[in-house]
């Protein structure tokens, strides 16, 4: 579990893997830049060695990316994993200067945006997923974009979280300790299980929800 990136976003990761298994399938990927913060996370098909080495072919190709753009993240991954058995993955991209958040997903990794004003939890928006499999089927890519103020939370979570993780959440902790409750509360115990929470700082350090 680690906590970092403050100045644009705060943000935090709480993991488990499925018992028995020695590596996860489930990894996530942050970089955060002089205006803008990129988050994504992917599972790898199934669960086990495999799933995990899609997973981290994933993630090293992120890594290495000069590419900003969504869209050419997707397809960099894609072409890269066509000798693994694929990954999902959800990935968001945030712009100060736009004050919007850019999001993408291919498969069942879930994202939500809790919105608020005036420090109060106004929305919610989630992400629309396409049916694909990166490294086996590419759809087409529709990234969505949406508008971001200061306090606002961004949650992926794998399929290993049951979907009621957005029901009544309380958004006024760190994101770590978001994330750690969402893993303990809707953990299912039947796959990996991620949860990434980013809250959208802008420089506002001191941003919270209540």
């Amino acid at each position: 579990m680690d906590n970092f990136g403050r100045g644009l976003i705060d943000w935090a990761v709480a993991a488990k893997t499925l018992a028995g298994q020695i590596e996860s399938g489930d990894r996530h990927w942050v970089r955060v830049g002089p205006g803008r913060a990129i988050a994504a996370v992917v599972d790898g098909v199934g669960h086990g060695k495999e799933a995990a080495r899609a997973a981290r072919a994933a993630i090293a190709t992120l890594e290495v990316s000069n590419e900003e753009s969504p869209i050419a993240l997707f397809q960099c991954c894609h072409e890269q994993l066509r000798l693994t058995r694929g990954v999902v993955m959800s990935l968001a991209a945030f712009s100060a200067n736009e004050s919007t958040l850019t999001w993408l997903g291919v498969g069942d990794v879930e994202g939500v945006l809790f919105q608020h004003q005036n420090h109060i939890l106004s929305g919610q928006e989630w992400l629309l997923q396409c049916n694909g499999l990166l490294g086996v089927h590419l759809p087409r890519l529709s990234p969505a974009v949406v508008p971001v103020a200061a306090g606002d939370v961004l949650v992926f979570a794998t399929d290993g979280i049951s979907r009621g993780f957005a029901d009544n959440a309380d958004l006024s902790d760190s994101p770590q300790q978001i994330a750690d409750r969402i893993l303990t509360e809707f953990g299912q115990g039947t796959d990996d299980a991620l949860v990434l929470v980013a809250r959208y700082l802008n420089g506002k350090c001191d941003v919270t929800i209540r």
